[in-house]
């Protein structure tokens, strides 16, 4: 009886390299195809969040107007009139005015008006917070 033969083949080594490459440029598609994903996942994720920030900003705005509105209703002339009527406020009446000149800068406005005034009647200018002698 004989013994079966057995074939022995050499092995290709440009068979080895092909494959090597072919297994790579595989590998290098799936890095770049998960890379692709990836980033589309990111873009995603990042647009949920701009979505997100736009109502955020959208309802401060509102708010922000309803505050201004609400600002505004609360300083009107005609609100606070009302109200110091409700405390039993009322208008000063002329005696009860007295203007505060050491508050008053010196040069423009009333106590520019008050030296001048003085200085032509050849008077002496009165004490801060006094009103002068009119003859």
């Amino acid at each position: 009886m004989k013994r079966p033969q057995r074939l022995h083949r050499e092995h290709d080594p440009r068979v080895r390299r092909s494959l090597a490459l072919a297994l790579a440029g595989a590998l290098l598609l799936v890095v770049a195809g998960l890379s692709v994903v990836g980033l589309r996942v990111q873009q995603v994720h990042l647009a949920y969040q701009l979505d997100a920030l736009r109502a955020e900003r959208a309802r401060a705005e509102a708010l922000l107007s309803q505050l201004e509105l609400e600002v505004a209703t609360l300083r009107s002339p005609a609100r606070l009139a009302a109200r110091a009527r409700q405390l039993g406020l009322s208008a000063p009446d002329s005696g009860q005015v007295r203007l505060a000149r050491e508050y008053v800068t010196a040069t423009t406005g009333l106590a520019a008006a008050e030296r001048n005034r003085v200085a032509s009647l050849g008077e002496t200018p009165a004490p801060a917070g006094r009103t002068p002698h009119r003859p």
